[in-house]
């Protein structure tokens, strides 16, 4: 089994993070790792935003809670001190499955550096909302965006289950 192949058997959603900060480099390979998924026709609409600041990011938090509607007090990051929002053009109808690459890339990309990683729904209802539009704007985007999803990502504080893999998914047409 190659390297690859190992980092796509071990890699599993981490359901809880130290609150430890994560140093900037391992970021930015997460997200240069996002930013080669393929897309269609090569449009490469994903855009990411990267959340450190912990107001913001509690702020999502809270948002994301309650489009959840979740209990108050409800941590839908898991305590990741890290979220990557991916967010593509609105008009593009590869949209989802362009930002669902993007995001599988960059959770294959956190397991391979030694980072926990989990995906997160609901940014498409979070970048509806105007003050959230409003980051985007304040953050010099151009142009219209749906949110996609969210990587959260930090150092794992809790074992990663190894659940089994399902049989009887796979159908040869030969």
């Amino acid at each position: 089994m190659n390297e690859v192949e190992k980092c796509i058997r071990e890699r599993r959603s981490t359901p809880r993070f130290k609150s430890d900060p994560v140093d900037r480099e391992l970021i930015e390979r997460v997200i240069e790792a996002g930013l080669w998924a393929p897309s269609g026709m090569g449009r490469q609409s994903p855009i990411i935003v990267a959340v450190t600041n912990r107001a913001l990011r509690d702020e999502l938090a809270e948002e994301n809670r309650r489009i959840m509607g979740a209990p108050q007090g409800t941590d839908p990051f898991y305590g990741a001190p890290v979220v990557l929002v991916v967010l593509a053009g609105a008009s593009v109808p590869t949209r989802v499955y362009d930002g669902s690459a993007t995001i599988e890339n960059m959770l294959l990309a956190a397991q391979s550096l030694g980072l926990g990683g989990h995906w997160i729904h609901r940014a498409k209802e979070e970048f509806e909302e105007p003050r959230f539009r409003g980051l985007l704007a304040r953050l010099d985007v151009e142009g219209d965006f749906e949110g996609i999803g969210h990587v959260v990502v930090g150092y794992p504080d809790a074992e990663k289950p190894q659940p089994a893999r399902k049989g009887g998914r796979v159908f040869w047409a030969e």
